[in-house]
């Protein structure tokens, strides 16, 4: 059970302060253990030192994060959004940067292209973000380029374990965000959609993972015996015949649609990590130089389907050109590894 916030404020938030002054003056002593433990690995996988520099750059920005939060308080200015949204921005822009540095991260992101309206600056407004949930920190990554690259300030429904997080707990719960218990079903989540979705401006963007969790073969296998259960044998059929991508619940989506019908939908959908699915995947498989390639879709909101079966098939539809794009793109690597 989650603690009480006051108790998270005065016990976790101060914590996490502590332990990031533990890991920057004990720094060296980390350092020296990693690399004496990765000797006896070959050089691609002494990666314990990266990690090690990883979460010391993390616990510092969290803390920061906590004090900056703390003086907004203290200043009268816990209420002001936009100093949270940049707030956010700045985290995840250091967190972003020390990934490139430390993980050689790469980011190839193949845009949908602008209309003459976005071109011209003389149109905006609210988008819902489809996106596919696998891999470490897609969602870090999704909300970064919304928040600094696309401007948008990204509402999402997360659940409610994040609030373990000291900075995840008090910044999102000054922002349009939901967090919901993991018992407390579909209704309550569906609901939280529909309240974050009527309430965006045109600057707002709602992001949602239809397919409720990380992809892994052992979901997907639950995911389409449950459809099948449920006596939707054409949506079974369409999900078998996806490898790479748990089946969509289009559930949330739509729910999205009705109440925001002037937001555009953006489908998303990326590679590159996705095969790292627990800690100790990413701790043994994480490559020297990570490479993540996305592709983003834009429907007008204008081109969505009306009716609710139509727009079921319309989500599925996408849902298959994500798992052919992801296809696509793993034989060009495996054609470019074996040719380079």
């Amino acid at each position: 059970m989650l603690p009480p916030r006051i108790l998270r404020r005065l016990v976790l938030a101060p914590l996490v302060i502590v332990v990031t002054v533990f890991m920057v003056v004990t720094l060296p002593f980390w350092l020296l253990v990693t690399a004496a433990a990765s000797l006896r690995l070959p050089p691609p996988r002494r990666r314990g030192a990266r990690f090690v520099w990883f979460a010391t750059v993390w616990l510092t920005l969290e803390s920061g994060v906590l004090i900056t939060c703390l003086w907004l308080w203290v200043a009268g200015g816990a209420r002001r959004q936009e100093r949270h949204y940049a707030l956010i921005t700045w985290f995840l822009s250091k967190v972003h940067a020390a990934a490139v540095r430390i993980f050689r991260l790469t980011l190839e992101i193949q845009e949908p292209d602008l209309t003459a309206e976005e071109q011209s600056a003389r149109l905006t407004r609210p988008v819902i973000v489809l996106s596919r949930h696998a891999g470490p920190g897609d969602s870090f990554l999704l909300i970064y380029y919304l928040l600094a690259i696309y401007r948008r300030q990204p509402r999402i429904v997360m659940k409610a374990a994040l609030q373990y997080d000291p900075s995840v707990d008090v910044v999102i719960n000054r922002l349009p965000n939901a967090f919901v218990p993991r018992k407390s079903g579909q209704k309550r989540i569906i609901e939280e959609i529909h309240r974050l979705a009527a309430t965006m401006g045109d600057q707002d963007a709602l992001v949602i993972f239809p397919e409720g969790g990380n992809f892994t073969p052992r979901r997907r296998r639950l995911a389409i015996r449950r459809l099948e259960e449920k006596g939707l044998a054409e949506e079974a059929e369409r999900a078998r015949g996806m490898d790479h991508l748990l089946p969509p619940r289009p559930n949330g989506a739509i729910t999205a649609i009705e109440a925001c019908p002037t937001a555009d939908v953006i489908f998303v959908a990326h590679t590159g990590l996705d095969d790292l699915i627990t800690l100790a995947d990413v701790w043994r498989k994480l490559p020297f130089n990570a490479q993540i390639t996305a592709k983003w879709w834009r429907v007008p909101a204008a081109e969505i389907p009306a009716e609710r079966e139509d727009r079921i098939r319309w989500l599925y539809d996408h849902w298959e050109q994500i798992d052919a794009w992801i296809d696509a793109q793993r034989m060009a690597r495996t054609r470019e590894a074996q040719t380079g």
